[in-house]
């Protein structure tokens, strides 16, 4: 029986994060030049919001850094012969790393809040406003520069998390010297604090969700299965559908499988034009290997999985 496999008519541009690589560059340059200021800052004025928000800073830096490789490794031609979808999936572990950094960064930042209650250390908010304000300007720039990459890419999208929950983090520095001048308390330093911590988590668990559904081999978001089923099945010629199975390969790289029962042998070559183009535009699925068949084999009922 007839079997293929279907890319897109144009050139593979390969992942999604390729894309938009350059921006990645730029804006962990510009973050990681503002790490510097913000750590030595937050040393000098004894800010826990400057440091922790440092230390998610650090945490971008690496996280940043690592999706940069792993778009270098995901594009580099397989000499091993033992990688035969290649290395792409680099760039979702990439983003798996991004979750422990940041769920790292929130469980310091709450364990070093909890030291200082009971404390009273001498905060200057005059630090707090100055670098709270450039490193919400260096943010928003990255921001601006990772947003399309982020609806794409899921390396992109960690990174992308990793910044908003910087500004979050810019924003709450600045609140924390507001409310320390207008009270006169340290303590609203060490509460932003665990704010700022409590919200970084929340993001690393989304983005950790998102990263485990396709190390899981999900069926990709954005995509029914039965649908798909419905679809196939209402090709002319197609009498079945079975051993069907989707996944994602990396952000922007649906992958399909699946057979297709035909009465007629000689239907079987449009057939399978009908349900690569299919899949293809209705689904994004440009890399699909269907096998068209008779009638589902003995084997096909065998296996169980």
């Amino acid at each position: 029986m007839a079997s293929g496999h279907s890319h897109s008519p144009e050139p593979a541009t390969g992942s999604a994060t390729g894309r938009y690589r350059w921006r990645l560059g730029l804006t962990f340059g510009l973050v990681a030049s503002f790490f510097v200021v913000e750590l030595l800052s937050g040393i000098l004025s004894n800010s826990l919001s400057l440091i922790t928000d440092a230390g998610h800073m650090a945490a971008d830096v690496v996280a940043l850094g690592a999706a940069l490789v792993a778009t270098k490794i995901a594009t580099r031609p397989d000499k091993s012969g033992r990688r035969s979808y290649g290395s792409y999936r680099a760039e979702v572990f990439a983003s798996g790393l991004t979750v422990l950094i940041m769920l790292g960064v929130a469980a310091y930042v709450v364990i070093e809040a909890f030291m200082r209650f009971g404390q009273n250390p001498e905060v200057q908010t005059s630090t707090m406003f100055i670098v709270g304000a450039i490193g919400l300007i260096i943010n928003i720039v990255s921001l601006f520069l990772l947003r399309g990459g982020s609806k794409e890419s899921l390396n992109v999208k960690g990174a992308y998390f990793e910044v908003m929950a910087d500004a979050a983090g810019s924003v709450g520095v600045i609140v924390a010297g507001v409310l320390v001048v207008a009270t006169g308390s340290p303590i609203w330093d060490t509460l932003i604090a665990v704010a700022i911590g409590v919200f970084v988590a929340v993001r690393a668990v989304i983005l950790g969700r998102q990263v485990l559904a396709v190390l899981g081999q999900h069926v990709p978001e954005g995509v029914d299965l039965d649908t798909v089923v419905t679809e196939l099945e209402g090709i002319t010629g197609v009498g079945g559908i079975h051993d069907l199975h989707i996944w994602t390969l990396t952000s922007g790289m649906n992958v399909a499988t699946a057979h297709l029962v035909v009465a007629d042998p000689e239907q079987a070559r449009g057939v399978l034009s009908a349900a690569q183009e299919m899949l293809r535009t209705q689904h994004k699925i440009e890399h699909a290997t269907l096998q068209i068949e008779a009638a589902p084999t003995q084997q096909c009922h065998e296996v169980q999985w």
